[in-house]
């Protein structure tokens, strides 16, 4: 594959995993994992290993209705068997309780190509804190 199409592959399984959280699809998100992929996500723990729908399916149902999300400022790089991307995501929609989400982050995803297919092996999502002795999370900023 040129790398052109190596990187359109990468976009299409995020593309797809993405979707697939927007539409609240445990089973679909975590066929695009690696069975040891390691997550740092928004939520406890600080690290995560291994696919678990049942937790997935946990936190999908504190949602009403779709999960909104849009990625801005995202790059590709994609060599041999491994790849990466990077970009800003925004999270958005309602909460079973009413409360109404419209969050940034960071977001950085690392790649392995297993058997032809790309899958994520890694995951980074955070969200910066103020630095002036606060220690709350910085949900306001936006791109």
């Amino acid at each position: 594959m040129t790398p052109t199409s190596e990187k359109a592959a990468v976009a299409a399984v995020i593309d797809d995993w993405s979707k697939a959280i927007g539409d609240k699809n445990a089973a679909r998100v975590i066929s695009h994992l690696t069975n040891d992929v390691v997550q740092f996500t928004l939520a406890p723990p600080l690290q995560y290993t291994g696919k678990d729908a049942e937790d997935l399916q946990g936190w999908f149902a504190t949602w009403r209705g779709p999960i909104g999300g849009e990625a801005r400022d995202v790059e590709i790089h994609a060599g041999g068997d491994v790849a990466f991307a990077r970009s800003l995501v925004r999270m958005t929609g309602t909460k079973t309780d009413g409360m109404q989400v419209d969050v940034w982050f960071r977001q950085t995803l690392g790649l392995i190509r297993q058997g032809g297919t790309w899958r994520i092996a890694h995951v980074h999502t955070s969200v910066p804190f103020y630095m002036d002795g606060s220690f709350k999370g910085a949900f306001d900023l936006k791109p």
